[in-house]
């Protein structure tokens, strides 16, 4: 009896397991392929008709080309999600390149629909991310080529080239539209505007300041 109630209680777990799985990312398909009509927009995108489905619905080129790192924050980022392959929709994967200048960065931002791991191609990095309230602890780590990274879903995360030449990495994300949140642009470029009141109380500065900032975005 003890042995059939090891074995239930098991059963149980791996289906709550199961459960806990299927909610953390897309939703499974119930078809072979789901290419996405890029012009209705449902939860995702609605079928195309799998008459109309070509072998493009399913590829994408130009990830081996870098991206332009002459921008004030020196990286690039070229996405491969279900903007750029249709038939990605419904699958629960996405994938980005990412390029990085001598000392350039990926700005502290978050994936609201996706965890993300990281591999670095070339080069030498600095990445983090930190916890949630209350404890806000940085967990960060120094990855050199080859090495890999995971960035938990929702958890505000960054990358910074630490050396003298360019670095690349690769990323998979466990959604087809990961998102994403880059913390500067969602306090300080706003639209319409959060109030300068609220913004120098939540960061306990001048208005001046903060006003200074918004002038940057």
């Amino acid at each position: 009896m003890a042995y059939i109630q090891v074995v239930l209680l098991l059963s149980l777990l791996l289906a709550l397991t199961s459960c806990f799985l299927t909610f953390a990312a897309d939703p499974a398909s119930l078809q072979d392929f789901c290419v996405a009509d890029i012009a209705v927009k449902l939860n995702g995108f609605a079928c195309k008709n799998p008459a109309w489905v070509q072998a493009n619905d399913f590829a994408f080129s130009g990830l081996h080309n870098p991206g332009n790192t002459g921008n004030p924050f020196g990286s690039a980022i070229t996405p491969v999600t279900v903007a750029q392959i249709p038939a990605l929709n419904t699958l629960g994967i996405s994938m980005v390149r990412i390029d990085y200048a001598p000392w350039g960065v990926v700005v502290p931002h978050y994936h609201p629909r996706a965890t993300e791991i990281i591999t670095v191609i070339e080069g030498s990095l600095e990445v983090g991310f930190v916890t949630s309230n209350p404890d806000n602890r940085l967990i960060s780590k120094t990855l050199q080529k080859g090495d890999v990274f995971v960035f938990p879903v929702g958890l505000v995360h960054y990358q910074r080239n630490i050396g003298n030449m360019n670095a690349v990495t690769i990323s998979g994300l466990n959604s087809q539209n990961p998102g994403v949140i880059t913390i500067g642009n969602a306090v300080f470029d706003s639209k319409p505007d959060i109030s300068t009141d609220i913004l120098a109380k939540a960061f306990q500065v001048n208005k001046n300041i903060v006003q200074q900032i918004k002038g940057k975005f």
